[in-house]
């Protein structure tokens, strides 16, 4: 068993986030495994439902990757389905890493199955929890959990979320601590995007592609009258979406590349400014 270095953090030590002073109940202690440095760099929350659709898996995956790529640090709570899709892609970044945000004891992943998930963070990210070793999975933890995702995050995204979910629960502190919220809208009659419509209803930030996401944390549009020097499996992509717009599925297809390699050319092609990702999670050349 794998006996991790637990931190724990006063509400008066130096390294306590001070985002989390802006709740009226700040954790203290809270306790953390992992490196407390990402505290410091910039932090962007992004939180969606269990029951993820291929769509919603995709486009977290396109905008994890992105703003981590870019730098920032992809804050999410280690659940199944979206959550779970925000982390693998910031940890499968260059540039970026990831905070997990447990309901759970610090040491104790949630679910089960997220154990592999757990170690890495640990070990390559941060993990958080107010909760000391050993406290398993309690009612009422994980909505408690949410308002830590959103005081950390400068802005928070909701990918999927059905009505009356735990992202929406995260949805309102947000709105509460008067920070930025923003969704991505999904079909109308979809389950998963019933939550997430009605928050771009009520006046969130509108998602609709990687850019948007990249705009809302303060990085400027590329110039995309640049020439970029294409190679390797970037160029292998880009011919193969030639001037359809497809889905992520068939561009691996035609360029054949596993998934997980397509999604990363994809997503460095739209960091130059050559693709961009529609709010159906297929892809085109700008």
């Amino acid at each position: 068993m794998v006996s991790w270095r637990i931190e724990t953090l006063a509400a008066t030590a130096p390294a306590y986030p001070a985002q989390l002073f802006e709740l009226d109940h700040p954790p203290d202690p809270l306790y953390a495994i992992g490196d407390l440095s990402l505290l410091e760099r910039p932090l962007v929350s992004i939180v969606g439902t269990r029951e993820a659709t291929a769509y919603g898996l995709r486009t977290t995956r396109a905008i994890a990757g992105a703003l981590a790529e870019a730098g920032c640090v992809i804050v999410s709570g280690l659940a199944r389905g979206i959550d779970a899709a925000a982390h693998r892609a910031a940890l499968e970044s260059a540039h970026g890493s990831t905070i997990a945000v447990l309901g759970t004891g610090i040491d104790v992943p949630y679910p089960v199955g997220h154990a592999g998930l757990h170690r890495e963070i640990c070990e390559r990210g941060l993990v958080l929890s107010e909760n000391a070793r050993g406290m398993r999975a309690q009612a009422g933890a994980f909505p408690k959990r949410n308002r830590i995702i959103a005081a950390l995050g400068k802005f928070t995204i909701v990918v999927e979320a059905g009505f009356q979910s735990g992202a929406q629960n995260t949805a309102k502190h947000v709105m509460r601590l008067e920070k930025t919220l923003a969704a991505v809208p999904g079909p109308i009659d979809s389950p998963q995007s019933q939550g997430t419509n009605n928050i771009l209803r009520d006046g969130a930030h509108v998602v609709s592609s990687v850019a948007d996401a990249l705009a809302l944390a303060g990085f400027a549009p590329v110039d995309q009258k640049k020439p970029l020097q294409l190679e390797g499996i970037e160029a292998r992509v880009w011919s193969a979406i030639g001037g359809e717009t497809l889905s992520v599925d068939a561009v691996a297809h035609r360029a054949d590349l596993a998934a997980r390699e397509c999604l990363t050319a994809i997503t460095a092609l739209e960091l130059g400014g050559m693709i961009e990702t529609l709010v159906t999670g297929e892809v085109r050349r700008r």
